[in-house]
């Protein structure tokens, strides 16, 4: 049977407006998870500049959302949640980590369902850690059913974005801890 079932339909009935926004939102997320699935990235010649790293944008305030930082691009990180906070204390009292940085909102992989914007890149002592350069993704849960169908388009755009540009030199992962990172790199 193809359509929609009567009692699904007769809803439309009792509130006309969000039958069509819930519709037409189920029917995007269809669209989106169909072109995400075959999606491919090519090498362009276009790239970031150091500018992103240098503009004054990043407020906070320390002990709130702000820590002190040795490892870190600078000498202070903003940190968005305290699973962010934890895994930088991590990142910054490990000795396999040479330096990281918390990506700007300015750094961002186009995809199409919105521009992603990875939380960190990593950079490890060559040694003992298979990859030296990591991009991850910080998620208080690894519930797929907790990640939103949008993030994880975006995620599955940003695995084949970063195959496509690194020639597996640069490694892409969502990871919700230090030691979940440290799984991924030494595979």
């Amino acid at each position: 049977m193809t359509g929609i079932k009567k009692f699904i339909f007769d809803q439309f009935k009792d509130n006309p407006e969000e039958f069509i926004i819930k519709s037409a939102s189920l029917i995007n997320d269809e669209k989106a998870t169909a072109i995400i699935q075959h999606i491919t990235y090519n090498i362009l010649d276009e790239h970031y500049g150091t500018d992103i790293f240098t503009e004054p944008t990043i407020k906070g305030k320390l002990g709130v959302n702000t820590m002190k930082a040795q490892k870190h691009l600078y000498d202070h990180i903003v940190y968005d949640s305290t699973n962010e906070r934890d895994f930088a204390t991590d990142l910054d009292t490990n000795t396999d980590v040479a330096v990281y940085v918390k990506l700007p909102d300015g750094f961002y992989i186009s995809t199409p369902v919105g521009h992603y914007n990875p939380d960190w890149a990593i950079a490890f002592y060559e040694g003992n850690v298979k990859h030296i350069y990591f991009v991850a993704e910080t998620k208080g849960s690894m519930s797929s059913m907790q990640l939103r169908l949008i993030e994880e388009s975006k995620i599955h755009c940003a695995r084949e974005h970063f195959k496509a540009i690194s020639s597996n030199n640069v490694v892409y992962d969502v990871v919700d801890s230090y030691q979940a990172l440290l799984d991924k790199v030494m595979k």
